[in-house]
């Protein structure tokens, strides 16, 4: 690790200015064809400053940006309500092989009977693991699954000649895309406060629950990491007054062979399998967000769904009068669902527990260390992640982002910070099932001694991080003044 950005560092982290012209790049040819006017339109006023680099220049650009970064299989990952666990390398084979790997969106259904098999099971799977009976796999992403459910509840109201309900109640402890999938559907959210145990009061949802309400939706365990006890009332208060109730599937980690949300009076549920069964998390890359509902919605589904036939043949139904349409082609994000599967596949019906159980048991156990250093909002056990604040290092001049700051220092990644939004100087960690107690020693040891030096030489807090390639940067000028392209002048 490197201190600020001098030297040959600074040459590396710059190389789009180490342009030479006798480089032997890669050229790629030209397009032969006339542009059709509605390519012409996108076409860049000024050519792009691409530097001139040659291969090795360019692959060792990229392979140093890789060693700066910090991901889970470099260091601790406990982003508290993202889920960031381990992802077996088993999973990543299956998905490559070449039968998966080779084949075409837009193949016949016979030949892709096997993986039209799996996918088929993979949606029993979900549905059994959720209490839901039916399940599309077509949501690219978590986000994508919560529009995917507001249209279905849309279209489910529309059927119902309750035009009237564009409502969407979302808690104050939601995660952000909650309100921007109603947006996107054309729907206008409402938010509710917590009670002071940082669960839904029961009361206040009461006074907001009317003719107008289309749904209401809650993640349980919330971001708080507290299961919501009383979600079976909830749940029959926001159906008494006519409206459904979407489950936000984000901390599904903390339930998984234990509970199950469908039983609980929940409508409709995106599953993240990245957060829950282990496939790749962030980048940019394709993802995955199975939405899973109940008969009040089954009609409403995306098309195409994957159909058994009585003689075991699978194929991709299209038509289905009620259905929104289709939200992705084809059967969805084939590869990213591959290892959702595998992941599934090897704990099996007996184990499946495991990963709800662990998770919860690395939580608490990291709180019950760090409990008597940092203050605790919400009393009693949590479940998946634990959520501790800054209150009494503010005492001494630290606040939540200088602690964050200095486990980059020690070569850990951050917890969640100022995240939920209802606590002050929050810190939610997710430690995940993935996690060794030796891990988990390491992480409280150094938040035990980061809540020392608080108190005793408070200094070096405030000048974190020191040795990764960029130090502290001046947040506030960055959000203010933010340079979006390079170089800066294009």
């Amino acid at each position: 690790m490197f201190s600020g950005t001098t030297g040959i560092q600074h040459e590396e982290a710059l190389i789009f200015e180490r342009e030479h012209h006798n480089a032997s790049s890669i050229q790629l040819p030209g397009v032969e064809a006339e542009l059709s006017s509605e390519l012409l339109a996108f076409q860049r006023q000024k050519s792009a400053h691409i530097p001139n680099l040659s291969e090795p220049e360019t692959v060792r650009h990229f392979v140093r940006m890789s060693q700066w970064n910090h991901g889970i299989e470099t260091g601790f990952y406990p982003l508290g309500s993202c889920t960031m666990k381990h992802n077996p390398r088993i999973n990543e084979q299956i998905a490559r092989l070449d039968g998966f790997a080779h084949i075409h969106p837009e193949q016949a259904d016979e030949s892709v009977q096997g993986t039209l098999q799996i996918m088929h099971q993979l949606s029993q799977d979900l549905g059994e693991i959720s209490g839901f009976a039916h399940v599309s796999l077509q949501p690219a992403a978590g986000a994508h699954g919560e529009l995917t459910g507001l249209m279905m509840i849309r279209a489910c109201m529309d059927e119902r000649k309750q035009t009237q309900r564009r409502v969407v109640l979302v808690p104050d402890s939601a995660h952000g895309t909650n309100p921007a999938s109603a947006a996107l559907c054309g729907m206008r959210t409402i938010e509710i406060p917590s009670a002071s145990n940082g669960r839904i009061d029961l009361e206040i949802l009461a006074t907001y629950l009317n003719d107008e309400v289309a749904a209401f939706m809650i993640t349980n365990p919330n971001t708080t990491g507290m299961f919501e006890s009383d979600i079976q009332r909830i749940c029959d208060m926001v159906h008494e007054a006519g409206a459904l109730v979407y489950g936000d599937g984000a901390n599904l980690n903390a339930l998984v062979g234990m509970a199950r949300p469908g039983d609980m009076g929940i409508d409709c549920l995106h599953i993240n399998v990245h957060k829950t069964f282990a496939t790749p998390h962030g980048g940019g890359g394709p993802g995955a967000g199975p939405i899973a509902v109940n008969d009040t919605l089954a009609a409403f589904l995306p098309v195409p769904r994957i159909i058994k036939t009585e003689d075991e043949h699978y194929h991709l139904q299209y038509e289905a009068t009620q259905s929104i349409g289709s939200m992705l082609g084809s059967m969805g994000q084939v590869g990213v669902l591959l290892r959702a599967s595998a992941y599934i596949a090897a704990f099996g019906r007996d184990k499946l527990h495991m990963i709800a159980q662990d998770a919860v048991l690395n939580a608490n156990y990291v709180l019950s260390r760090l409990k008597d250093h940092y203050d605790v909002p919400f009393a009693g056990l949590c479940k998946h992640e634990c959520l501790l604040t800054d209150a009494k290092q503010q005492e001494y001049g630290i606040k939540t982002l200088d602690i964050a700051k200095y486990l980059i220092d020690l070569g850990m990644h951050p917890m969640t910070v100022y995240f939920p939004l209802i606590v002050q100087g929050a810190m939610l960690i997710e430690p995940t099932e993935t996690e060794s107690k030796q891990t988990l020693d390491d992480f409280c040891d150094a938040m035990i001694d980061i809540a020392r030096m608080a108190k005793e030489e408070p200094e070096p807090l405030h000048q974190a991080p020191q040795k990764p390639i960029r130090t502290r940067l001046d947040e506030v000028q960055a959000a203010r003044k933010p340079v979006l392209v390079w170089p800066e002048e294009a």
